[in-house]
């Protein structure tokens, strides 16, 4: 029997290679592009850039927890937090970066309280952070009533609308922080450290490494992106609202699964992340611009990550038999 060409052997090894994310989103992009009017414009292209930037603030750390064995379920909320936070401090005629610093504080003060919890206290994290996640959302309401936070002047929707070398201020904010966060993560201490804390957390400890004081910056690093992203959130919307970003650290998990990163071990990808977002991003564009219910849309995410899931799967089968 013929061996196949050498050729078609890389190819397909490198097919294998790409996460099960990667092929949704083509997919998906070819999909709405022929059903969806109006879906294939630059103008709608880089409107989903502008829609997925706040989703991927919180994803990159979201991965980085993930890889650690975690969990933040406090995100969405904690972001609602620093958003009134942030327009409540413009509303009173605090400048822009007075107001931000205050909301990044907020949300890394909740984020060293989550990672203490879990990693001194020894409380799981799906717990620790849903205790959290309920005291920020009630702190929330209390600041505003429940009521949306308006009259938050010029100066914040002008830059949210501001262009940085031709593409929006939310999409350069995001691809700087994916930048950051990808070399972080491969060339320096701090990036090997978190990977050994899902993957090999013992040769830490005996190597005299902080372990503790690492993991919990991973916690803290996830809130402080949270309250970095209060900005982009409440200069999008031109307001604060104490609901307006609760859910969002399932659309984060979501992407961090769908792009590859796994609970165990330490096992986790960045570039996986980014093509989790965007494939989130054009799920939920498709579908508004073919005029489904955001119910469907909720569902249509679990979908993905079941799809992805059984694709990476079907794709780690091929590596095993190819390696056999």
């Amino acid at each position: 029997m013929n061996s196949p060409p050498e050729g078609g052997h890389y190819v397909r090894a490198y097919l294998r290679a790409v996460p099960g994310a990667a092929y949704l989103l083509a997919i998906l992009v070819v999909v709405f592009a022929i059903f969806g009017s109006g879906f294939a414009t630059s103008a709608n292209i880089l409107n989903i850039g502008v829609q997925s930037s706040v989703l991927l603030l919180l994803a990159l750390p979201m991965t980085l927890i993930i890889m650690t064995e975690g969990l933040d379920l406090s995100m969405g909320a904690v972001l609602s937090l620093a958003g009134v936070v942030l327009a409540d401090l413009l509303m009173n005629g605090r400048g822009l970066q007075t107001a931000l610093a205050a909301a990044i504080v907020v949300g890394l003060a909740f984020g060293i309280v989550n990672g203490i919890l879990v990693v001194a206290l020894g409380l799981p994290p799906f717990v620790a952070t849903l205790g959290t996640l309920g005291i920020a959302q009630g702190l929330a309401l209390v600041i505003t009533g429940g009521q949306s936070l308006v009259g938050i002047g010029d100066t914040l929707p002008a830059l949210y609308e501001s262009r940085l070398v031709g593409l929006p201020f939310s999409v350069v904010i995001a691809l700087a922080a994916f930048v950051v966060f990808r070399v972080s993560l491969a060339k320096t201490r701090f990036g090997a450290y978190v990977i050994a804390l899902g993957g090999n957390r013992e040769s830490l400890v005996l190597a005299g490494v902080r372990a503790n004081l690492y993991h919990v910056s991973v916690y803290a690093i996830g809130g402080a992106m949270a309250g970095l992203a209060a900005l982009l959130l409440t200069g999008r919307m031109s307001a604060g609202h104490p609901t307006a970003a609760i859910g969002m650290e399932f659309d984060a998990i979501a992407a961090v699964i769908i792009g590859g990163t796994s609970f165990l071990r330490g096992k986790g990808s960045l570039g996986g992340t980014l093509v989790g977002v965007l494939t989130i991003g054009v799920l939920k564009n498709g579908l508004n611009v073919l005029e489904i219910s955001s119910s469907l849309q909720v569902a249509g995410i679990g979908v993905l990550v079941i799809v992805a899931l059984v694709i990476d799967s079907m794709l780690q089968a091929g590596r095993r038999r190819s390696a056999a």
